[in-house]
């Protein structure tokens, strides 16, 4: 059996759609919150034109919260996911507010 990770998602991974391309499967999640963060606007060039996004950064106060899923996923997943987000982002390791230790896209 694959190992499993675990990736808080609090944006485009959501989609289903999004998921059904990437995967070809949907992920099974649970909703969670990472504390002493918050949402920040992005704009990243693509192939047809700037799009908004949103990236995490750090606060000072940590009762921030960004709402988001925990997904369950395996390593072969979270390598396509590492290729699908843009240099815009970077992968760390965090503890979300349920204990959960899971894997998320910060600002880089």
């Amino acid at each position: 059996m694959a190992t499993m990770e675990k990736l808080f998602s609090y944006g485009t991974l959501r989609s289903k759609e999004i998921q059904m391309r990437l995967f070809k499967k949907l992920l099974v999640g649970t909703p969670d919150q990472l504390l002493g963060h918050r949402l920040k606007s992005l704009r990243i060039e693509e192939e047809f034109g700037m799009a908004d996004y949103v990236v995490v950064v750090p606060t000072e106060a940590p009762s921030d919260p960004i709402h988001g899923v925990v997904f369950d996923i395996s390593g072969s997943d979270l390598a396509k996911v590492d290729l699908f987000e843009s240099n815009a982002y970077k992968r760390i390791q965090v503890t979300l507010n349920s204990g959960v230790v899971a894997w998320v896209y910060i600002e880089n």
